[in-house]
């Protein structure tokens, strides 16, 4: 099951007929397995990883460090629900260290992501304070390598 979630996570497009043949099973046993492991809610939907440098006017990324007070009963999970349902935000999650929530927030502009941060995320009830950082541009993402850093100047060693 392991290896059928580790080759499912590093390429979604793989055919049943591919991943029977790299794990040595039936087609049939490879369609129940992922059948059942979207039914149990293990995975969750398939995607494709974009290089959005490449894509003009794609907007930007940031990276919001969160400092927040636990409620009650429920710990940090009010908190991460509340941020979960705003749409300019496209992760978050629970961290061990400095701060306590880190969340990946996308918009058009600068202006407007700050802006979303000032008036709605700092704004928060429980929210002591955020740090915002935003995405200059990246060499690795979800595990695949994005960038050509042979054609890159900056990069060329000396």
């Amino acid at each position: 099951m392991d290896k059928l979630l580790r080759l499912l996570s590093e390429n979604s497009s793989y055919s049943t007929k591919e991943l029977s043949m790299l794990l040595g099973d039936t087609e049939e046993n490879i369609n129940n397995s992922i059948k059942n492991l979207e039914k149990q809610g293990i995975i969750k939907g398939y995607r494709a990883v974009i290089n959005w440098e490449d894509v003009q006017d794609s907007g930007v990324t940031a990276y919001i460090e969160m400092k927040v007070t636990p409620q009650r009963q429920t710990g940090f999970d009010e908190i991460a629900e509340r941020v979960m349902s705003f749409e300019e935000v496209s992760s978050v999650y629970l961290m061990a260290g400095t701060y306590d929530l880190a969340v990946i927030v996308k918009g058009d502009t600068i202006q407007e992501v700050s802006s979303f941060v000032a008036r709605k995320l700092s704004a928060m009830d429980g929210v002591l304070s955020t740090a915002t950082h935003f995405i200059l541009k990246r060499y690795k993402d979800d595990g695949v390598i994005l960038s050509d850093n042979a054609n890159d100047e900056r990069c060329m060693q000396f």
